[in-house]
């Protein structure tokens, strides 16, 4: 059994990538991504390619070089890809590639890091409203290519179900009940008997036997990154809450009032962040253009609860919206009874002056 075993890292570092002022990037200008479409696709419609740069990196494990690539998507995230090849009897063997030591002393995680903070540095004036790549969102994809003449895999992840769900789910495979072995391999998709595409929440399983995975790899490295950006979107949204329960407690007309303001404009940026991811999903959409990717787009996206993970941004932006809004016309209701009171003074101080006037 040969392949390779994909690490994604996804890391947000920015609202947006800015393409016009991108400039050398790891010592090489960065080139959009060509990728390798197994099945036909419309050819009118165009997605957003994120720009590639190869890392000119000697990383290895046990002597085997490892091949880094790093994404750079306009939403404001650089995605580090990992590939580590491997020979290896079945499916158990594999479980060892979870998490790689290198011949250095450092982990996979470790590199990926140092490669994102470089990248982070390099893009510096390109990056709007730049965040120091921080946790990353990390996904596995352990691709097979050759099953030592295999070419049946409906009827070989039959046999091999319980390994399999093993090897996806990180536990041992005496240990797993038949019904957990049928919900890790619940998001199984094949277009044909030489390929197989088997999703887990932590780790994939693909299986190609005739050509490059490059355009599965690709769905799988979109929703990892949509993942992150909700995550991210969601912890800082939390922040804002906590933060407008705050103001509401002050209670200081001029202080709220700018505060306000400012979270506010905030909120608005978090309106474009959604709508750009929007727009993302949508472009993978019709980049799908048969039913197998967009079949394992709706898996991963089910998997990693991407809608749940949307809908928790949006009420969340629901709640502050509802808040500064009572806190907005709370403190314009102030400014007009002051507004009223101090035209009301200017009317007794002419009324005033009128009868002295007179006498």
């Amino acid at each position: 059994m040969t392949g390779e075993v994909v690490y994604f890292f996804a890391f947000d570092v920015a609202n947006d990538v800015l393409a016009d002022r991108v400039g050398v990037v790891l010592g090489q200008r960065p080139r959009p991504l060509e990728l390798r479409l197994r099945h036909a696709a419309p050819k009118d419609v165009s997605f957003r390619r994120p720009w590639v740069v190869v890392p000119p990196l000697d990383v290895r494990r046990a002597g085997q070089l490892v091949r880094p690539q790093v994404h750079l998507f306009e939403v404001g995230v650089i995605s580090v890809m990992m590939r580590v090849a491997f020979e290896v009897t079945d499916l158990i063997a594999l479980e060892a590639l979870h998490d790689l030591a290198l011949d250095d002393g450092r982990t996979l995680d470790q590199v990926a890091s140092d490669l994102a903070a470089t990248v982070y540095r390099d893009l510096g004036p390109a990056l709007a409203r730049p965040s120091p790549p921080a946790e990353p969102e990390r996904y596995t994809a352990f691709c097979v290519n050759d099953l030592d003449g295999r070419t049946d895999l409906g009827q070989w992840l039959d046999e091999e179900r319980t390994r399999a769900a093993a090897l996806l789910s990180g536990l041992a495979p005496d240990r797993l009940s038949d019904r957990y072995v049928a919900d890790v391999l619940r998001q199984q998709w094949s277009l044909e008997k030489t390929d197989l595409v088997v999703i887990d929440w932590d780790a994939a399983l693909v299986v190609d036997l005739v050509g490059p995975s490059d355009d599965v790899l690709y769905v799988l490295e979109v929703a990892n990154l949509q993942l992150e950006e909700f995550r991210m979107m969601d912890r800082t949204l939390d922040r804002y809450l906590n933060r407008a329960y705050e103001d509401l407690e002050r209670r200081g007309a001029v202080t709220l009032f700018g505060s306000t303001s400012a979270v506010l404009r905030q909120l608005r940026w978090f309106r474009m962040d959604l709508a750009k991811l929007a727009e993302e999903v949508t472009n993978i959409t019709k980049f799908v253009g048969d039913w197998y990717l967009a079949r394992v787009y709706v898996g991963v996206g089910e998997r990693f609860h991407l809608d749940r993970w949307r809908n928790s941004v949006e009420n969340k932006l629901g709640q502050l919206d509802e808040l500064y809004s009572v806190v907005r016309e709370e403190v314009f209701e102030r400014r007009l009874l002051w507004l009223e009171l101090l035209m009301a003074g200017f009317f007794a101080i002419d009324v005033i002056a009128i009868l002295w006037g007179r006498r």
